[in-house]
């Protein structure tokens, strides 16, 4: 599993693309993962033929353990599959590395065709002289057309459940997340002694605590284990969803900012009746052509121009470890649009929006929409924000009270735009209107400061004439 960046130390198979067996090329795409941040497809840095696929779809794998086995090199005269280039020298490469046949490793956790990362059947080892006379560059031999004897051992009890015995050699390695690896450790559990209730054999924690409370006399002995956490609760009007990837992501994310960050949320109204207007016009421009300049593209102009008045909404609270605390003002804008896909909540980044203008703004926020939607945003597009605007206008909502994003101190809600009452020159008329809720920290920006950035981004939006005067 490769080094993702950003601190994360794992991520979720979504699905193979390739099947052992396979021949693969370089830059193939041969798995898809999902991250704390992202779904990402993996491409293959080898040329070879896939010897064995290591981690199951749904298993969540630490970074730096082997997902897959491919065998390199040219296939040996009886047309079988490619006899393995890796030697010694293969093992433990890292990322960057030039190995000893001159290939580059890419992946973190890189092994020679042949072995296996623990997650599949072990078999026992042939006994004898005869195994370590071997040379060990060989190709593999074929498999025998009748499978040899197993090896006598002494009769090992089964579980109560009907499971392996631990020191089964033919049982596969228990698939589990780390959490329930150390649930199981603590209550001295042997995770191979453990059903796995859940339809992809995965061992969750009431399966865990399930096998505990058997051994402690709580419950009899054969009694059915809990549900998985995917299946059903109460027949068919219940059921559990996993919260894995970008969702458990944001939800650890959120938490901690709300309960770190001192949030203020104001709000504005305004008429935006000559921003729909401008809208119109500028559709006709040749420098629009081909992108269409939504209300949203006019917001984050509006939003860069408003930050240059008011550095603090573009800067960071900073705790000392010594006792002595910093704010950190940025003289760039990456600004993050919040954008919602069917794994979840991720905020896409439009790096340096304050050098952009609205044409530039509307083509990178249709390129930004197009990707998430298609599930192929990458990592870099999604790290380094340093403002959010989240549009819940789309879904028809007037307002709402957003929550910061970690290592951000503001966030800007744009509701619907919808036609309201409103009074014009002292005249009562129907006018399309807006509203905004700016949350931010009062650890770094004053009531004052979050005011004058909301009254200003208000009034780039109800008169873009103003712009001139910014």
């Amino acid at each position: 599993m490769p080094d993702a960046g950003e601190g994360l130390t794992e991520a979720e198979i979504i699905g193979w693309r390739v099947a052992a067996g396979d021949i693969v090329s370089v830059n193939q795409v041969i798995v898809e993962i999902e991250t704390a941040k992202a779904a990402v497809e993996l491409p293959s840095p080898y040329a070879g033929r896939v010897h064995e696929l290591l981690a199951e779809p749904g298993a969540t794998v630490a970074v730096g353990t082997p997902i897959i086995t491919i065998e390199t090199g040219p296939p040996d005269e009886s047309g079988g599959p490619p006899a393995t280039a890796g030697g010694p020298a293969d093992t433990g490469s890292k990322i960057g590395e030039v190995t000893a046949d001159g290939r580059i490793a890419t992946l973190v956790g890189f092994v020679p065709a042949g072995r296996s990362g623990g997650r599949r059947a072990r078999r026992a080892a042939p006994a004898g002289p005869a195994a370590d006379a071997q040379p060990p560059a060989a190709p593999a031999p074929p498999a025998p057309s009748s499978p040899p004897a197993p090896l006598a051992s002494p009769p090992a009890a089964a579980s109560s459940n009907g499971a392996p015995a631990p020191g089964d050699a033919t049982s596969t390695a228990p698939l589990a997340t780390p959490p329930v690896r150390k649930l199981a450790k603590d209550l001295g559990i042997d995770l191979r002694s453990v059903h796995a209730t859940r339809g992809d054999g995965v061992i969750t924690r009431e399966d865990v605590q399930h096998e505990a409370d058997v051994r402690a006399g709580s419950l009899p002995a054969g009694s059915a284990a809990p549900a998985g956490a995917a299946g059903p609760v109460d027949g068919a009007r219940e059921h559990r969803i996993p919260v894995t990837g970008v969702r458990r992501a944001t939800a650890v994310a959120m938490v901690s900012s709300a309960f770190t960050a001192p949030h203020v949320t104001e709000f504005l109204t305004i008429d935006v009746t000559p921003l729909m207007e401008l809208r119109e016009r500028l559709k006709a421009r040749p420098e629009f052509a081909g992108t269409n300049p939504t209300p949203l593209a006019f917001v984050a102009r509006a939003v860069c121009l408003a930050a240059r008045r008011t550095p603090a909404i573009n800067a960071v609270y900073q705790p000392g470890g010594d006792g002595h605390d910093h704010i950190l003002v940025k003289d760039y804008l990456h600004l993050g649009i919040a954008a919602a896909t069917d794994r979840g909540l991720i905020v896409p980044v439009i790096r340096d929006a304050d050098a952009m203008n609205v044409a530039d703004l509307a083509g990178a926020l249709q390129q930004l929409t197009t990707t998430a939607r298609a599930g192929h945003t990458t990592l870099a597009q999604l790290t380094g924000g340093t403002f959010t605007i989240t549009n819940v206008g789309v879904f028809g909502i007037d307002t709402g009270t957003p929550i910061i994003n970690p290592g951000q101190s503001a966030i800007l809600a744009v509701g619907a735009i919808k036609d309201a009452p409103w009074v014009v020159d002292g005249q009562l008329a129907v006018r399309k209107v807006c509203q905004l809720a700016l949350s931010f920290d009062h650890r770094v920006i004053d009531g004052q400061q979050g005011s004058q950035f909301l009254a200003d981004v208000g009034a780039l939006l109800a008169d873009p004439g103003l712009a001139l005067a910014f």
